[in-house]
């Protein structure tokens, strides 16, 4: 007998990978609504953080919870934090693993490593995702352990997640230093690999303090000088406008990363210079974390670029005309179109 799958299997399993995949778009959908996070763990940042190394033993095989394995070494972004399919491209794959999956050999253990209690794939990320679409609960797998620096204690990717946050902002405060000068910082991140890109901006910000000075700088000074002179000022101003308020289980470290990227990005394509309350403004009139309330404003941005052409910025303050004094009070106001209701504030 073939062992190839028939016409009537595969089609049988295009419709589950289509039902998974919806359900996999509802899910998250309702996640971002209560300001949650959906994702599956990357264990290259688990790694890193934890200081693990796979220890050098031959794998055994085990039936593992499903429920236990909480993420991905390679395919983080392509299936949900229940394993469900994101990417629309993964069909043909996962199709033809789900339809084996009713064959005659059926289908190979998975690779996994087992970090604590909990579990990462190594190898048959599709594999996990069709046993979780046919409500199975173990899976048959090769284990490999994990040695970590430190005990992990945690019994679902939910603590495992925030236990690596506060980990890495420990770790962070540590290796600049600034847990010395300010212990009660307000840097806080949800997603703990996001410390390398502060690390990144304290390296630069060193880079041109010995520039200037044409000496070499301490990095714990540089450090210091980064979070009284960059980091501070773009922060004081997220939590002043109240745009902590449209990103629900978002930090104002958060917000300042995605301001910094931003800011950016609108040097680099129109040459503008921001100072920290237009990069707010700006940033403000376009991006939401409220599902709904981000549809609207990027309706409003595509108007206003219709009307305007692809140029249009939201939220740029007013220039005062060459004839006209400037009257400071004129500086709150937008360009183009007047973008008083997109403040940062929920409506």
């Amino acid at each position: 007998m073939s062992e190839d799958p028939t016409d009537l299997q595969l089609n049988q399993a295009v419709q589950r990978f289509r039902d998974a995949h919806m359900q996999a778009f509802f899910k998250d959908w309702f996640s971002r609504m209560r300001g949650q996070r959906s994702d599956l763990l990357n264990y290259d940042e688990v790694r890193q953080i934890l200081h693990a190394q796979e220890m050098g033993v031959r794998p055994v095989l085990e039936e593992v919870p499903l429920d236990k394995i909480v993420g991905s070494v390679g395919r983080y972004r392509d299936f949900n934090s229940v394993f469900l399919p994101r990417n629309e491209a993964l069909q043909d794959r996962w199709a033809r693993v789900d339809a084996a999956r009713e064959g005659l050999v059926g289908l190979p253990p998975v690779d996994l490593l087992r970090v604590g209690d909990l579990y990462f794939v190594r190898d048959g990320n599709h594999r996990v995702s069709v046993a979780r679409a046919h409500d199975e609960e173990t899976i048959e797998a090769y284990v490999t352990p994990v040695e970590t620096a430190v005990p992990v204690d945690a019994e679902s990717a939910e603590e495992l997640r925030e236990w690596l946050i506060e980990a890495s902002r420990l770790q962070f405060l540590e290796r600049t230093g600034l847990d010395r000068y300010y212990p009660d910082a307000p840097i806080r991140l949800t997603e703990p690999g996001r410390y390398r890109d502060l690390d990144e901006q304290i390296a630069v910000h060193r880079w041109y303090m010995g520039e200037e000075r044409q000496e070499e700088i301490p990095y714990a000074e540089a450090a210091k000088s980064w979070y009284e002179n960059v980091y501070l000022p773009l922060a004081e101003e997220i939590e002043k406008s109240g745009l902590l308020d449209e990103f629900p289980g978002r930090t104002v470290t958060d917000l300042y990363l995605w301001l910094c990227k931003h800011r950016e990005e609108l040097r680099g394509r129109y040459d503008l210079q921001l100072d920290e309350k237009a990069a707010v403004s700006t940033f403000a009139s376009v991006y939401s974390g409220k599902p709904v309330r981000q549809i609207l404003k990027s309706a409003r941005l595509r108007l206003a670029r219709l009307a305007g052409g692809r140029d249009v910025i939201l939220g740029l303050p007013k220039q005062p005309k060459d004839d006209e004094s400037a009257d400071p009070s004129e500086a709150s106001e937008t360009s183009g179109l007047d973008d008083s209701d997109d403040s940062g504030e929920s409506s």
